[in-house]
C-alpha cells in the first residue's frame, strides 16, 4: 500500500469512527422520543410547539425554518458539489463510511474468489502490481460472510442510534432487552445490508447512492475538473502489465476510459498507484495521473484506451509476472 493510499485508509477509519459515535456523542442525531434534531449537544428545533402555545408568531416560525432547515441544507449542498464539481466524488472515496465498508469486503471477496465482485466475469492476475502473490483460498469465505454480516449489524445499530437515545439503544442491546420495534429494526436492516454488502454494494454507490450520483452530475458538468488522465501515446507500455488499474477499482470501472464512462469514479487513486507501480522502473512513469484545467478540457472526450488503427490492434497483454522491487 502506498502512502498516499495509507492516508486515505486514516481518513475513512476517522470518519467511520465519527459515525458511528456521533449520535453517542450528541454531535448529529435525530431523536424520535424528543421529536427534533440534536446538534452538538443542543436541541435543534423549529418552535412548533412554541408557535402552537402563541410563544411565537408565524413569522418568527418562519423565520426558524429559513435559518434552521433551508439555509442549513443549502449550505451544505453548495459545500459538497462545489467540492465535486472541483474535484469529483472525494466524499465517497475519502471519507463514506459505506465505501469504507465496500473496499474492505471486495479484499476480503478477493482473497476467497480471486474476485473484487461476484458479478466479475473473471477472477484478476494472480499476483499484485508489485509482483508480489495475489493468492485466493475458498477458505476465506469463511471469513468475509461473518464479516460482511458484522459490519450489516454495526450499521444497523449505528443508524437506530441515530433515532432514538444511543443509551437506551446500547444497554438494551447489551442486556438482551430490545423492545419489538428495537429489535424488529435492527433485525430487518440487518439483513437489508446484509444482502446488499454482499452483492449490490459497489452497485448501490454507482447506481442508487443519491449523495454520489449528485456529486457525479456537479463533477460531469465541470469539463475542466480533476480526472484521471491517461497517455494514450504511451498505450503499448500497457503490454507488460495484466490491467492492473482496471483489477484494482473499487467501483469496478475501467480507468484509461474517457471521463463520460467514469461517472461513478470515486478519485480513490488506487488505478494511479497499481499503473505507477508497474511502471516504477519507466522514466516517464506512470500512464495514468491527475491532471485537471486545460489537461482535463483537451482530453476530455478523447481520454479512451486507444482510437482509430490503435483500437482495432491493442497490444497484447504479456501473461508474466512482474519483478518485484528490490
Amino acid at each position: 500500500m502506498t502512502r498516499f493510499q495509507h492516508q486515505r485508509v486514516l481518513y475513512q477509519g476517522g470518519f467511520f469512527i465519527l459515525f458511528l459515535f456521533a449520535p453517542v456523542l450528541d454531535l448529529l442525531r435525530f431523536d424520535l422520543t424528543q421529536g427534533h434534531l440534536i446538534l452538538f449537544g443542543a436541541p435543534w428545533t423549529l418552535g412548533l410547539d412554541d408557535c402552537l402555545a402563541r410563544r411565537i408568531d408565524y413569522q418568527q416560525m418562519s423565520l426558524n425554518i429559513l435559518l434552521r432547515v433551508i439555509a442549513p441544507v443549502l449550505l451544505l449542498a453548495v459545500v459538497v458539489l462545489g467540492i465535486a464539481w472541483r474535484w469529483g466524488r472525494l466524499y465517497c472515496g475519502w471519507l463514506c463510511p459505506h465505501f469504507s465498508v465496500v473496499e474492505t469486503i471486495n479484499q476480503l471477496v478477493r482473497k476467497a474468489s480471486g474476485k473484487q465482485s461476484v458479478w466479475d466475469k473473471k477472477p484478476g492476475p494472480p499476483y499484485h502490481a508489485d509482483g508480489t502473490p495475489a493468492l485466493s483460498d475458498g477458505r476465506y469465505w469463511f471469513l468475509a460472510i461473518p464479516f460482511t454480516l458484522v459490519f450489516a449489524g454495526v450499521w444497523a445499530v449505528a443508524l437506530l442510534t441515530y433515532l432514538l437515545p444511543p443509551a437506551e439503544v446500547y444497554s438494551n442491546l447489551f442486556h438482551w432487552t430490545l423492545t419489538r420495534n428495537q429489535s424488529l429494526f435492527i433485525g430487518v436492516a440487518t439483513t437489508v445490508l446484509f444482502l446488499e454488502f454482499t452483492f449490490a454494494r459497489h452497485l448501490f454507490c454507482r447506481y442508487a447512492c443519491a449523495v454520489g450520483m449528485f456529486q457525479s452530475l456537479a463533477w460531469m458538468s465541470n469539463r475542466r475538473a480533476m480526472v484521471v488522465g491517461y497517455q494514450r501515446e504511451r498505450a503499448r507500455d500497457c503490454a507488460s502489465c495484466e490491467s492492473f488499474c482496471d483489477h484494482v477499482c473499487p467501483m469496478r470501472l475501467k480507468p484509461r476510459n474517457m471521463k463520460r464512462l467514469m461517472f461513478a469514479c470515486t478519485q480513490c487513486g488506487q488505478c494511479i498507484d497499481a499503473c505507477g507501480t508497474v511502471q516504477r522502473d519507466h522514466p516517464q512513469g506512470s500512464l495514468l495521473q491527475w491532471i485537471e484545467g486545460q489537461q482535463a478540457l483537451q482530453a476530455d472526450g478523447s481520454q479512451g484506451l486507444l482510437t482509430g488503427q490503435a483500437a482495432a490492434n491493442p497490444p497484447k497483454a504479456v501473461s508474466r509476472p512482474i519483478k518485484s522491487a528490490t
